[in-house]
């Protein structure tokens, strides 16, 4: 077994630390763009906005047990995931199922009663902000995998890329919109999410059975 010097020991740790700061800071970025997004989806009328907010207190979930997994694999070293992140994984799964729903009967309405959204300019600029942040946090967490050598945290940048698409297919949505006024391209992006939606609650349950992240880097 290699034996680290003190100097690798110092430059591990300040990774470690690096990597259960932006578990953190997914946490708490999740939270307040889903409160953002959800107000203005209300206020707006805009469905993709909407969903898009419930995406991500769902993703708060998840991302808090990231955060107890990078936490024992620094202190212990185990590939076993604990009882606690089992269960954030399922009731993800569960939330995102049931957002998988949600969306496309609120598309179907949207179709069948011809809404159109009263705004749809926060979502544009959520999505780009959104993008930018995902972007920085998956090249970050990248790094910080490949320095830690760590397979789970690698796995765990790759798993965000699904949200940096969910941005885009916001952030396009209301492009189109604000652009057309066409209000069926609301409805589309509301499907659109419920596409990467239904994949990351299977994703959920999959890695709750202790199968590896299938997302593509």
């Amino acid at each position: 077994m290699e034996t680290l010097t003190l100097e690798q020991k110092t430059i591990e740790s300040k990774w470690w630390r690096i990597a259960l700061s932006l578990s953190v800071l997914t946490i708490v970025y999740n939270i307040v763009e889903g409160l953002v997004s959800v107000y203005f989806g209300s206020e707006g009328e805009a469905l993709t906005l909407f969903g898009f907010g419930i995406d991500s207190f769902i993703e708060t979930i998840s991302a808090t047990g990231i955060y107890i997994m990078i936490r024992r694999i620094r202190l212990h070293g185990s590939d076993q995931r604990s009882s606690f992140e089992k269960s954030a994984l399922k009731i993800t799964g569960w939330g995102f199922y049931a957002l998988t729903i949600t969306l496309l009967i609120g598309a179907a309405l949207s179709f069948i009663n011809q809404h159109n959204p009263v705004t749809t300019l926060p979502g544009i600029i959520i999505s780009a902000i959104s993008i930018i942040s995902m972007w920085a946090l998956i090249y970050i967490k990248k790094k910080t995998g490949k320095i830690l050598q760590s397979d789970a945290i690698i796995a765990d940048a790759n798993c965000n890329l699904v949200c940096l698409y969910m941005s885009v297919i916001l952030l396009f949505s209301s492009l189109l919109y604000t652009s057309t006024g066409i209000g069926w391209f609301d409805g589309l992006g509301a499907i659109g999410l419920a596409w990467f939606s239904f994949s990351e609650g299977k994703e959920a349950f999959e890695k709750a059975k202790g199968k590896e992240c299938s997302c593509h880097s």
